[in-house]
């Protein structure tokens, strides 16, 4: 059955209106335009103001020749792209991979990832969430519901296995999809537990059993008619673990923990790594993808992949200039101001990032798990200085709900709340003072943030500023991302934390799912939030049957995370993209060279990305 047939069988629900129907984006600086001919005359009107020249253009009976990625050149083959991670690689087994920092998508596949063909006009993948009709099949060929319950995806034939003892090249087959979900999820083939609390699936969403009926078939039977939750955990996981890995791999090792037992389908090798410093992959000789641009081109274009592990931005950006690094991802304004300075050059993109950031209280411990004093904390931050002065503008000055401004139609956006809502994120250290006074803290009181190194300290020395103002004392107590999630996951910070890049808030990937952060006994619920009202809608979300009652659903959750206070809001900005203009068919595509904890689509990206090398050369380096 065609792909396409899905949205046909779940009419009921499944409709086109995944997610994209009313996605907004952010204002962005693209190198990608339609080659267009016209038989017409073009008139143009220019406005101009103290500060701005804006010049409309209007075309009529324009005619569009070609395919809209001509204008990126044809591809070549050889040379060598390098990209940076702020965070060393700790993990290469796929199940243990979620909120890790790993590589292993570089060499391990998945069945599905985003459409390579599909004009950025239409959508641009710089958010986390993909629309489902906007993915293709990577491992997958067709996919389809059966049923409601269902889901049935049929595997691309003649995919092989890297030519790597002991799996030497074999083909891949449905029964390696079985396998890899029965020992992650303990459904099968001699496991029986989950091996990862972090997994999404065995938190909360009710597989019962994944069976490969053929040679290319695997057949997926979920407990509950969630089509929403389905598609969003089988495309849009957040982690690794829909990696699929080798069965003799792992029979031979016990696990893949090891680097030098890297096997995929992907098109890299793992042939050298240096914890802290580097990772070098070569490409795949054997591997079976092919460019959906151009489909007699087999993949990958470039001959090697490095990663180098920067944690210092100031030194990886001196890599940017001197042409050692070829795309950086996060960046901020006046650094890229800067780089506009010295080496204008280097191709920027202004990109949303994945959720906003926050200050995140345990609220189930003293002071924090006072209503009171988490709305005096809000009250004390000024966010539209914050966007002005700090982000230059670059962040809307609005306070993040549960979902995110860029996946719009599905969260709560603060144009909707009510005024007496607005004034509870407004700033007013007077309003604040009062209310920490009523919670018995008329002088205010000590506390302490586990921040994550990887984080925007200069902005948490912002927040301790206005929390010092009204009279809370916080302390700084900061780790690297390793020992950060260890110790936050353990439940070990007693007052607030801070994440390095990102927050529950403001999500912009897998909704229905992300619900499950503030779900009683979740692993990843170090909020210590417990709130039957909040699970029983957490469950109606996960068994929604139709796309518009998991949005009700999902704005439901949103208002309530809202009026609560559980989360302190700062703000979601948008961060810079820095790359060489020699990198080919990079357009900030999320999850393509950086991520919260890892790019998660480092094999599909990279294999298409190519060197301009006559370009490289030219520019001397």
């Amino acid at each position: 059955m065609k792909k396409g047939v899905l949205w046909f069988l779940l009419t009921g629900f499944l409709v086109t209106s995944l997610i994209l129907a009313s996605c907004s984006k952010a204002t962005t600086t693209t190198t990608s335009a339609l080659p267009v001919t016209t038989s017409t005359t073009t008139t143009s009107t220019t406005v101009k103001t103290s500060t701005t020249t804006v010049t409309s253009v209007t075309t009529t009976k324009a005619t569009v020749t070609g395919n809209w990625w001509d204008s990126l050149g044809k591809p070549q083959y050889g040379g060598q792209i390098a990209i940076r991670l702020n965070r060393n690689p700790t993990n290469f087994d796929p199940i243990y991979g979620n909120r890790i920092p790993s590589i292993e998508t570089a060499w391990l596949e998945r069945l599905f990832a985003d459409d390579w063909k599909l004009n950025p006009s239409v959508f641009d993948f710089r958010i986390g969430g993909r629309p489902s009709e906007y993915e293709q099949g990577l491992l997958a060929q067709t996919w389809e519901f059966t049923d409601t319950t269902t889901f049935t995806v049929h595997i691309r034939q003649g995919v092989r296995w890297q030519d790597i003892p002991p799996v030497s090249g074999r083909e891949f087959v449905a029964s390696d999809v079985a396998y890899h979900y029965n020992r992650m999820l303990g459904l099968g083939d001699g496991f029986t537990k989950p091996v990862s609390a972090f997994n999404g699936f065995a938190a909360y969403i009710p597989l019962r059993s994944v069976t490969a009926t053929d040679k290319y078939t695997v057949v997926f039977k979920w407990a509950n008619p969630t089509p929403e939750s389905i598609i969003e955990a089988m495309m849009r996981v957040p982690g690794t673990d829909v990696d699929l890995e080798a069965r003799e791999a792992v029979n031979q090792w016990g696990d893949l923990s090891d680097w030098r037992h890297a096997i995929g389908t992907g098109p890299w090798l793992l042939k050298d790594y240096v914890s802290d410093s580097s990772s070098t992959l070569e490409k795949n000789p054997n591997y079976w993808g092919y460019d959906e641009r151009y489909p007699q081109n087999k993949l990958p274009y470039a001959n090697t992949l490095r990663i180098l592990v920067i944690p210092d931005t100031a030194t990886a950006l001196a890599g940017l200039r001197s042409g050692k690094i070829d795309v950086m991802e996060g960046i901020q304004f006046t650094q890229a101001q800067s780089i506009t300075k010295t080496n204008p050059e280097i191709l920027q993109l202004l990109i949303p990032t994945s959720s906003g950031l926050s200050i995140d209280p345990r609220n189930d411990n003293k002071p924090m798990n006072d209503i009171r004093v988490r709305k005096a904390m809000q009250m004390s931050l000024n966010l539209a200085d914050m966007a002005k002065s700090y982000y230059n503008g670059n962040a809307e000055p609005y306070p993040s709900t549960f979902v995110g401004r860029y996946l719009a139609g599905w969260g709560f956006k603060y144009e909707d709340w009510p005024q007496d809502l607005k004034d509870e994120y407004a700033y007013n250290p007077t309003g604040a003072k009062k209310l920490l006074a009523d919670a018995g803290y008329p002088t205010g009181f000590k506390t302490n943030v586990v921040a994550d190194l990887a984080g925007d300290m200069d902005l948490l020395q912002i927040v301790k500023s206005y929390f010092s103002a009204v009279g809370i004392d916080m302390e700084i107590r900061t780790m690297d991302s390793v020992s950060w999630t260890s110790f936050v996951t353990a439940l070990k910070a007693d007052q607030l934390t801070f994440r390095g890049g990102s927050s529950i808030l403001g999500t912009t990937d897998a909704p229905v799912l992300q619900l499950g952060g503030f779900r009683t006994g979740y692993a990843a619920n170090w909020y210590g939030i417990a709130d039957p009202a909040w699970d029983a809608l957490t469950d109606k979300a996960l068994a929604a049957t139709s796309i518009a009652d998991a949005k009700a659903y999902v704005k439901e959750a949103s208002e309530k995370v809202t009026r609560q206070h559980w989360i302190i809001s700062l703000l979601q900005p948008r961060l810079t993209a820095l790359y060489q203009p020699w990198l080919k068919g990079y357009n900030g595509q999320d999850q393509s060279v950086s991520g919260l904890v890892t790019p998660r689509l480092l094999c599909f990206y990279e294999a298409r990305f190519w060197i301009d090398q006559n370009l490289k050369t030219s520019l001397g380096k």
